[in-house]
């Protein structure tokens, strides 16, 4: 059966996700920082004017959806392929049905792609030329990167937009609706215990298919009490998902307890604990970006100057985060955890910048020495700006004995650093320096 031809409304025998799916802009939950009111996608939806897009999110998080809502919003064509079953020949004949029905008759033609990805570039460029000329808009759906897996020139005559996982008010609102609506579970006698739908929730990690389709079979497969309603509690839903609830409140005393464990796992250079607190967190559904905000920090609080990769590694982890996406990205994340856990710890850094900020509060703006002023604008040299100044990379070893405070501070030192990793390296380096300086 086309998803795309049949209402889900005259559809009992489909999943519940089938079923559920939004009729209209105004059901679908999720995605408002594109289809809020106001955004441009929305009103091109609306307004039937849209053009070609790619939409690129992860499973679940509602791109199929979107393509579904604007098959029934648009007066076009709406034709709907999957790039695992079609081919060259066929996407050339779509094209070709597409320029005729444009010439003949003054009608559009919407084509949906699903996992356009798959498409190899041959069967890409099949659709250029008529993406170019505006017989076809193209909707491509993809869980891919597009800009790595999408021909540049299909890309370039596309808007690209990204949809983000779904988040827990999104998935609570569909359950909530599903389990009320005449399409989904109304016509069950059935009970969800708030804890076994907190847990549903959870277990779906965003996706909104898995959510719908795991509620269903907990109902489902739920024997009616003596009243004859079907109660899920949380043990059942623990079943159904083949899942265990851990305990963890986002919000409460054991959310602060768990990440409070994991840094000062990180601290204690121990990385089988710090990953145990992780996949703890990670399994009872915390936002991964919170973890890699709680890396950077550790990355300077803890490691810092002793090994300064520590930070670039958890950089990377937040980079491949938001280029990945979960559930991939939680190896390169597991990386920067063993990197930072085993990384000789300093915390040089945090006691420099906060001497540093106790100085200024203590002594205010102190003027700056004249031969340390801005010489780039005119008139910057008669007023004596930078006389004096001397420029390190003129001197051996690219460094010359100069005073680079405030005239009252001199002799003020922020960073000491310690005897631990690279950092025994700098101290050593700045002992020689302090060395050339009590000589001058």
């Amino acid at each position: 059966m086309d998803l795309f031809e049949q209402s889900p409304l005259r559809n009992e025998n489909a999943p519940l996700a089938v079923r559920m799916r939004p009729e209209s802009l105004e059901e679908y939950v999720g995605q408002e920082h594109i289809l809020g009111p106001g955004k441009l996608l929305r009103r091109a939806i609306a307004e039937d004017i849209l053009r070609s897009i790619i939409l690129y999110g992860p499973p679940g998080s509602g791109k199929t959806t979107l393509g579904y809502v604007i098959s029934r919003t648009t007066k076009g064509v709406f034709v709907n392929v999957s790039a695992t079953t079609t081919g060259a020949a066929e996407l050339k004949r779509l094209a070709e049905e597409a320029r005729d029905r444009r010439a003949f008759h003054g009608q559009r033609t919407i084509l949906f792609v699903d996992e356009i990805q798959r498409l190899n570039k041959a069967q890409q460029d099949v659709l250029l030329p008529a993406v170019e000329k505006g017989d076809l808009i193209l909707i491509g759906a993809t869980t891919e990167n597009p800009y790595f897996e999408v021909n540049p020139a299909l890309l370039s005559r596309s808007q690209i937009y990204q949809l983000q996982p779904l988040e827990e008010r999104h998935l609570l609102a569909l359950a909530r609706r599903a389990l009320e609506d005449p399409r989904g579970l109304e016509g069950i006698a059935c009970e969800v215990s708030p804890e076994a739908l907190e847990h549903l929730v959870r277990i779906a990690n965003g996706d909104a298919r898995v959510l719908l389709n795991t509620l269903e079979f907990a109902v489902l497969t739920t024997l009616p009490n003596a009243e004859g309603v079907r109660v899920v509690d949380l043990a059942v839903a623990e079943e159904a998902a083949q899942a265990q609830r851990v305990r963890y409140d986002k919000s409460g005393d054991h959310h602060y307890d768990v990440i409070s464990a994991f840094i000062k796992s990180l601290r204690g250079s121990d990385p089988d604990a710090a990953l145990y607190w992780y996949a703890r967190m990670v399994y009872a559904g915390e936002d991964p970006r919170f973890i890699v905000r709680r890396l950077l920090v550790h990355a300077a609080e803890d490691v810092g100057m002793a090994d300064p990769t520590a930070l670039l590694m958890a950089h990377a982890a937040g980079f491949a985060l938001e280029w990945v996406g979960m559930p991939e990205a939680r190896i390169p994340i597991a990386q920067a955890i063993i990197y930072i856990a085993t990384a000789p710890k300093s915390n040089s850094v945090v006691k420099a910048i906060n001497s540093a900020m106790a100085v200024v509060e203590k002594t205010g703006a102190e003027p700056v020495p004249i031969h340390l002023r801005d010489t780039s604008y005119a008139g910057a040299g008669k007023m004596g700006h930078g006389a004096g100044y001397k420029y390190p990379h003129d001197f051996p070893h690219h460094y010359v004995v100069q005073e680079y405070l405030p005239g009252n501070l001199k002799g003020f030192q922020a960073y000491e650093p310690s005897n631990q990793g690279r950092e025994k390296v700098i101290k050593e380096r700045l002992a020689y320096f302090a060395q050339l300086k009590a000589k001058s």
